[in-house]
């Protein structure tokens, strides 16, 4: 962090309520340029087609112009390329994306940074999705934590329909104004806000609610709309209510709430739609569901002969389970959609590759299963990446086959090549959030 953003995010600690009135200083050609440096050059182009290579060859000239332009408040936010991009499993269905100029990109990773040492004071421990030092597994941590180690018996699975599309801008801006108080930051939040967008066939919009995902600064916005929305009402107005423990789990937009009573979760289950209504947010139903969770439904399950529940959180299929021992132990799995999603891709990608080298090949499939093996490799999901792994060997020989029409050769004879190869997964270690 730079010295700068130091200062910032110890006044905004030391003093919870103050507000930032002198923000815009701080984008000067240094930070831009060290912000610059944190991006990701391989961003498609935006509306004019520059690339972050073309950019980064002039990008000295550029920032310095850049910044006398935002010292003389003419920086004019260009339109956003809108694009679609079809959900794995669900080809009806398409996910938009805004895709911004690479100057505008480069400003808005700048202003994100600024803003992050504000807020990171203020976030609260139950928030995890795009933070410093947070990630998805320690929210998968905690939720397991919350389950095996405190006397959670409910869990309320939600999700909110069309986040980003339909955060309110004047709710928005009236909370980034109780601790930003620079008019040339928000005036650049602003407009960036009511940025025209261009749909694919030429169209232009402008928005009069919501957040393009693809910009540097929308997950900010988003952790801090929830902020006010979700966590600071669920931890002042829920919590102190509640006759029995009761804990919010959020990463980004995706969230659990877990209770000890089922009479505090039914409560919860019946304020919350009309919390979120206030925003402008709903709740998607078909995705939404309170259930009985825990060693006490998973022992009552069994007695009956039935399945326990189960849910799904940040790609993983969590569930109940007796350990060889006869003790009951949270389990986990990568969902069926995840598997599914990644089997598309790597399908999609080898069909691409079809006539590329084995070892091309070779080295796609070992850097996309590593990743996925990364994020996956939990204990208790061994077996499932394992069948995963068999499967994209399988889809690799079809691949192979596909490449000549003569080709016969039988799968034992591909396994017997040095090259007919990809990692075996490994798991990590067990470990729960020190709390």
């Amino acid at each position: 962090m730079s010295p700068q953003l130091d200062d910032i995010a110890f006044r905004a600690k030391a003093q919870p309520a103050a507000r930032f009135t002198a923000l815009a200083h701080h984008l000067t050609e240094e930070f831009l340029e060290d912000t610059w440096q944190g991006l990701n050059h391989r961003g498609a182009p935006g509306l004019s087609g520059e690339t972050m290579e073309t950019y980064g060859r002039q990008r000295g000239r550029r920032i310095a112009a850049l910044v006398s332009r935002l010292k003389a408040r003419g920086y004019r936010v260009p339109p956003v390329r809108r694009v679609y991009i079809p959900k794995p499993g669900q080809p009806a269905k398409r996910r938009p994306l805004g895709i911004l100029e690479v100057e505008d990109r480069l400003l808005q990773a700048a202003v994100s940074r600024l803003l992050s040492a504000i807020y990171e004071a203020d976030f609260l421990e139950e928030s995890y999705g795009f933070r410093p030092g947070r990630s998805a597994h320690d929210a998968l941590a905690a939720v397991e934590e919350a389950v095996t180690r405190r006397p959670m018996q409910w869990v309320f699975e939600a999700d909110i329909r069309g986040f980003f599309d339909h955060l309110q801008h004047d709710w928005l801006m009236t909370m980034l104004a109780e601790r930003v108080g620079d008019p040339g930051i928000l005036r650049l939040i602003q407009k960036w806000l009511h940025a025209p967008i261009v749909e694919p066939d030429g169209s232009r919009t402008t928005p009069t609610e919501g957040a393009p995902q693809g910009g540097p600064l929308s997950p900010l916005l988003g952790n801090v709309y929830l902020h006010y929305v979700l966590d600071l009402w669920f931890k002042k107005a829920i919590q102190p209510v509640c006759r029995g423990e009761a804990q919010l789990v959020r990463y980004a937009d995706d969230f659990l709430v877990l209770f000890a009573r089922e009479d505090d979760a039914r409560r919860f289950a019946t304020a919350l739609p009309k919390r979120l209504a206030k925003f402008g947010l709903e709740l998607a139903e078909e995705k939404t569901r309170l259930m009985p969770f825990g060693w006490r439904a998973w022992r009552a399950a069994e007695d009956r002969g039935l399945p326990s529940e189960r849910f799904d959180f940040l790609g993983f299929r969590h569930f109940g389970a007796r350990t060889s021992t006869g003790v009951w132990r949270l389990q986990r799995r990568p969902t069926p959609k995840s598997r599914h999603k990644f089997l598309l891709q790597t399908k999609s990608e080898l069909h691409r590759l079809m006539h590329a080298s084995v070892l091309a090949q070779q080295q796609y499939l070992s850097r996309a299963l590593r990743g996925f093996f990364g994020y996956f490799g939990l204990p208790g999901c061994s077996q499932a990446l394992k069948t995963l792994r068999l499967q994209v060997l399988y889809a690799w020989i079809q691949v192979l086959r596909r490449r000549s029409q003569r080709s016969h050769r039988s799968k034992s004879w591909y396994y017997s090549q040095r090259w007919f190869w990809v990692p075996p997964a490994k798991l990590r270690p067990r470990r729960m959030m020190a709390r």
